[in-house]
């Protein structure tokens, strides 16, 4: 009995923990070329604290997966410095755009 009182518990923290982010979502995050590193940097700890991963950085931006939030926080960091915010998608040889990889 202890034992289903323990997992029904544990199910019920680990569904409210993940309902609470929102949906995932890739995303490219890219500045104006005179925008200076620590907006971005401040960027890149805004999606880590909401559990995002950054999956590559490059000159003045970098491409993420996070919750929808964080990118809403990105957008509010800087009023000078805005970021430009777009769903990373595959381009297919013959111009196709795709989300998934999946030819359209």
């Amino acid at each position: 009995m202890k034992l289903y009182i323990f997992t029904s518990l544990l199910a019920f923290v680990a569904t409210v923990a993940f309902a609470g982010a929102g949906p995932e979502k890739a995303v490219l995050v890219s500045y104006p070329s005179d925008t200076p590193s620590s907006v971005i940097e401040d960027a890149i700890q805004a999606v880590k604290d909401a559990g995002g991963v950054v999956t590559h950085r490059f000159g003045k931006g970098f491409a993420a997966n996070a919750p929808t939030v964080a990118f809403d926080k990105v957008s509010a960091l800087s009023d000078k410095y805005r970021p430009w915010i777009e769903d990373d998608m595959m381009v297919t040889l013959d111009g196709k755009l795709t989300s998934s990889g999946d030819k359209l």
